[in-house]
């Protein structure tokens, strides 16, 4: 614990002899006192290690804010893109939906559904099937629905 004290104290003892040394070779005579000088140069070290605390809490702040957004960002990425797949996947399965183009698009688990549907009843099940899949908020099914002849 004593060393602890002393590496603190240190760096205190060289900024007052440090500034006491400069108080002596000012060129203009100053009235204070060697103890009223020694106070201040204490006060100024005291406010500098106060200000560049508040620094360094602020610079780390700002990181941790940061990264959140970061690791949010990556997040909902990741997210929009496992809906993505499982919605692909259950196209596939569908029996008429499976052999059709369908384009599947994801932000923040709103799903636009683009491309042709054979049918109206197969637009209505690609709607149904991507509602169906967890962490999906809204479907904005854009299926066209195939003319035949």
């Amino acid at each position: 614990m004593k060393t602890t004290t002393t590496r603190t104290r240190l760096p205190l003892i060289g900024a007052l002899a440090l500034a006491a040394a400069l108080a002596a070779c000012g060129k203009h005579e100053d009235e204070r006192t060697a103890g009223q000088k020694l106070d201040g140069a204490i006060a100024e070290a005291k406010q500098a290690g106060a200000e560049a605390r508040a620094d360094a809490s602020r610079a780390a702040n700002t990181a941790e804010t940061k990264m959140k957004q970061a690791a949010a960002a990556t997040s909902e990425a990741v997210a929009d893109a496992t809906i993505v797949t499982k919605i692909n996947a259950a196209l596939l399965a569908d029996d008429r939906l499976k052999a059709t183009k369908i384009d599947v698009k994801a932000q923040d688990g709103h799903v636009t559904l683009t491309g042709t549907a054979p049918d109206a009843g197969s637009q209505t099940r690609a709607t149904t099937l991507a509602a169906a899949v967890n962490g999906v908020r809204s479907v904005n099914n854009q299926l066209v629905v195939a003319r035949n002849g």
